[in-house]
């Protein structure tokens, strides 16, 4: 792209579209058109990628995920384009700025958390190993909720991201699909012997798609990611003439994860499943039968992978139409389902994993109802003789009236695979240890990873400037030639270019901190930092319990030589998690108090982040240099921010969890900081259930001290969440250890002090980290995934791995 061309076409398409010079144009509009020009040269290239596929009958993967967390997409799509630099110069003879622009763009509302984000470093992945891949989601108008904090507290307000429209996506009205939901369906015997399925009073709704373009980085390929949005079907409008009735149409696809502590939330959250996994499917079988083949090789040129159990209902939807549409026998349609379906599992607590009533399926599904119901049968009568009632009967996909979505997904896929090769093994040896004996084929393991791209070309681009100064730029390419690093760890001027790096990033932090939340922070301070979903087995109890330790130690004894730190927390509770809310009020009552008091200074300041979400991702982390992943072994399925954390050079305090392990392994134990019980020990206290935390409280000054102070008014504003907390861990006996690990936290963060202190050690470790960060990205985890389940292959571009 040359700048004098860009710069022409910017005016002209500016003034074409509104009338007015760009200089008069708002920054929304400026992005907008910049967007459009992009998009030009996305939409060759999509094309293209859309008639090799079709011309080639190139075997697809279709990703179905509830969530996709893609973040801001302009500059990734012009790092992928190859014109970043380009485009920069050409707005800057403009007077524009592109981060100005970039920042007038809208983090889409499309996830929670890192079930999400994975899900579009996957799409990201896939796209640029040149997989031909596609995602299938929901567009939801609102997502999850935009996080406020009232007196310390979390509101949930509507995050109406699309309110300027997405200007990444293109409607595809003519790719819509009908999918039903109610009435009563009947099996009509016909004339060749079998049934005809026939519905009456069903109530359908019209699923039209916006695809949103998945850019290959430097290859050419071109991916699609279809969100589908509900509407009231052509023509029936008269039907939905009242406002109740039409808003129960927008509710399907209006926000994320809709609270389901109550009936009509789990209704609405089982018709948000069904909805994109039935319209994703007919979408698919559309486009295989363009090619006029028999049935027999839908598993040869499709590949359906369910992220986590929300999409199951995929499998019940895909025999459906294989039986009633297209009239195959329950042997065919079924061998071809198995064959075609594969299940990523999330979840290795067992109470977490999804179910639904079987009234409430059988009510809104009728027919899938139908079809679950003789899937289970079948399967009972085919393991029974072989695995006896007991066994058969606990991996049952209806079982007192709940239809176990984790046992369809199972039994109807050819491919169940963990993200870590811990909760792999957990998954195998415990959690679904019944299904691993029936199925010891089906189980794999595929650690997940993250895109490089985003969380270090884009995130942090002086430590992208450093590592092209120091080991080229095939890196870009190839993941793996981070290690190259290593080889400068020793080097007195690489290290302190390296801890220039994480200064200028901690002042870019600072800054935000100090404009958005008032609080003054040194970056001679230690900037710790914990980023993910607020849940209990999480742990953001345990980081907050220590440092209130910390600030009763200072206010005790001033003189103690603790490394003057920087708390940075980004958390979402769930709107129906009260404990959670609890965390979050107890944390910012906690950095109300410290941030405050000025006896402490700079020895200690508390950040928490509001509305936590990929961009704000993107300024943390690079500024980070501690990572906390202190979950309770045994329980985190894998973790992406410690592999995101790690990349930025900081350096891991964890538990021996999720992919933490294999992290370790990579960058070695003197460059990882291990601490508390590991899987084994914790499993011990489950079997013997002896564990009393009570115990600890009356027993260990420090944890008295602490607890007490959760309850005698020391943190002012936080009684009723103090006691909350209290209770949680002494009264009901500390669910998740927290009180069992603290000592070993306490002692391992003492020793992150003294190494910090050693800043030449502490840039050896940050660079170690680095430099073994490689193998943990998205791009090797979807090269697995393609060649060991989806049996698909690679396009070779114009610079593949």
């Amino acid at each position: 792209m040359q700048v004098k061309d860009f710069e022409k076409q910017y005016r002209k398409k500016f003034i074409d579209t509104f009338a007015y010079t760009y200089q008069e144009g708002s920054k929304v509009e400026q992005l907008a058109i910049l967007a459009e020009m992009v998009k030009s040269i996305i939409n060759e290239n999509w094309i293209a990628t859309n008639q090799r596929y079709q011309a080639n009958q190139d075997k697809q993967v279709f990703y179905f995920s509830m969530e996709f967390l893609p973040g801001r997409m302009l500059k990734s799509n012009l790092l992928n384009l190859g014109i970043l630099q380009d485009v920069e110069k050409g707005l800057k003879e403009l007077g524009l700025d592109l981060e100005d622009l970039a920042k007038a763009e809208v983090d889409p509302a499309l996830g929670n958390g890192g079930l999400g984000r994975l899900a579009s470093c996957f799409m990201d992945s896939i796209a640029s190993t040149g997989i031909a891949g596609n995602g299938n989601g929901i567009r939801y108008r609102y997502g999850l909720f935009k996080q406020k904090f009232v007196d310390g507290y979390q509101v949930e307000l509507p995050e109406n991201w699309l309110r300027n429209g997405n200007i990444w996506e293109v409607r595809k009205e003519n790719k819509a699909v009908t999918v039903r939901f109610g009435g009563d369906v009947q099996l009509v015997p016909n004339v060749g012997g079998s049934f005809d399925v026939v519905y009456k009073d069903t109530l359908n709704i019209l699923a039209v798609p916006y695809d949103v373009a998945q850019v290959g980085y430097q290859n050419g390929v071109v991916n699609n990611l279809r969100l589908w949005s509900a509407e009231i079907p052509y023509g029936d409008e008269e039907r939905f003439n009242l406002e109740k009735e039409r808003e129960e149409i927008k509710k399907i696809t209006e926000v994320l994860y809709p609270d389901d502590s109550n009936y009509d939330g789990q209704l609405l959250r089982l018709k948000q499943e069904y909805f994109f996994s039935s319209a994703g499917v007919q979408s698919i079988i559309r486009y295989f039968k363009k090619f006029d083949l028999p049935w027999s090789q839908f598993p040869d040129k499709i590949a359906i992978h369910i992220n986590d159990t929300h999409p199951t209902l995929c499998i019940p939807e895909l025999m459906r139409i294989l039986l009633d549409e297209e009239k195959l026998s329950w042997d065919q349609a079924w061998e071809i389902t198995k064959k075609t379906v594969s299940y990523t599992n999330h979840t290795i607590l067992q109470e977490a994993m999804e179910r639904w009533p079987q009234d409430m399926v059988k009510t809104l599904l009728p027919r899938i109802y139908q079809i679950i119901l003789e899937i289970n049968r079948r399967h009972i009568a085919k393991k029974i003789p072989l695995y006896g009632e007991e066994l058969t009967y606990r991996t049952a996909i209806v079982s007192q009236g709940q239809i176990k979505m984790a046992n369809l997904a199972i039994i109807g896929s050819h491919s169940i695979n963990g993200v870590a090769k811990l909760h792999s093994d957990i998954l195998m040896e415990s959690t679904l240890n019944d299904f691993y004996i029936m199925y010891p084929q089906k189980f794999n393991n595929k650690t997940n990873g993250i895109t490089q791209r985003r969380w270090l070309q884009l995130a942090n681009p002086e430590l992208t400037a450093l590592l092209d100064e120091t080991i080229g730029t095939e890196w870009h390419f190839n993941h793996t030639e981070l290690k190259l690093f290593k080889a400068y760890q020793n080097n007195a001027e690489v290290l302190e270019k390296l801890a220039v790096v994480k200064r200028h990033n901690k002042e870019k932090f600072a800054a935000y901190a100090l404009e958005k939340h008032g609080v003054v922070l040194s970056t001679d301070a230690l900037f710790d930092v914990q980023i993910k979903r607020l849940h209990a087995y999480k742990r953001q109890l345990l980081n907050a319990l220590h440092i209130l330790h910390r600030y009763l130690e200072l206010k005790e004894d001033p003189t103690i030589a603790y490394q003057p730190r920087v708390f940075i927390f980004g958390a979402k509770a769930a709107p129906s998690y009260s404990y959670a809310k609890s965390i979050i009020k107890f944390i910012n009552a906690l950095a109300t108090m410290i941030n405050n008091d000025k006896d402490i200074e700079d020895k200690l300041k508390i950040v928490f982040v509001e509305n936590y979400g990929v961009s704000l991702a993107e300024l943390i982390i690079p500024a980070a240099d501690v990572s906390e992943q202190i979950s309770l072994a045994g329980k985190e399925a894998s973790g992406t921010s410690n592999m995101k954390l790690m990349l930025n050079g900081a350096i891991t305090v964890g538990t021996l969890d999720g992919a933490n392990v294999e992290i370790r392994d990579y960058v070695g134990t003197e460059n990882f900081m291990t601490f508390g019980m590991d899987n084994e020990e914790v499993e011990e206290f489950y079997r013997n259930g002896n564990y009393n935390a009570r115990h600890i409280y009356e027993t260990n000054p420090r944890v008295h001290r602490v607890l007490n102070a959760l309850i005698d008014g020391t943190v002012p504003g936080a009684n009723g969440e103090g006691q909350e907390i209290f209770d949680s861990l002494v009264t009901y006996n500390d669910e998740y250890f927290v009180l069992k690990d603290f000592e070993s936290y306490i002692t391992t963060q003492l020793e992150v002090d003294a190494l910090y202190k050693d800043q030449v050690k502490w840039l050896q470790m940050s660079l170690n980290n680095i430099a073994n960060a490689g193998p943990f990205s998205a791009d090797y985890t979807i090269l697995r995934y393609a060649d060991e389940i989806w049996k698909i292959h690679p396009y070779k571009g114009d610079h593949s791995l």
